[in-house]
């Protein structure tokens, strides 16, 4: 998001943030390489719109959401559905990683 935002202001960057499933591919041309997507549905989204096809499991943040390897786009992925992560799912999510 950093990178995001000093592209584009922290303002617009928070507006560019908000749809993640349509704006993935151009976070990872500014250079994200990790990316926490919450909602399920969401997810899917943005692995598809990301032309992920493969993903080797990693450390688990919470109970049953672990980050993701992609190496095919060198990334990193936490996919949380809307159920599941603590409350500080968030904050922790980077300090695992």
């Amino acid at each position: 998001m950093r990178a995001v935002q000093a592209q584009l202001g922290a303002e617009r960057g928070v507006r560019w943030s908000s749809r993640p499933w349509r704006r993935s591919p151009s976070a990872v041309r500014l250079g994200v390489r990790r990316l926490v997507v919450a909602g399920g549905e969401t997810a899917g989204a943005c692995v598809q719109a990301l032309g992920i096809r493969q993903l080797r499991i990693g450390p688990q943040i919470d109970p049953g959401v672990p980050w993701c390897h992609a190496a095919e786009r060198g990334l990193h992925l936490a996919l949380k559905s809307g159920n599941f992560g603590k409350v500080d799912f968030f904050h922790r999510a980077f300090a695992v990683l």
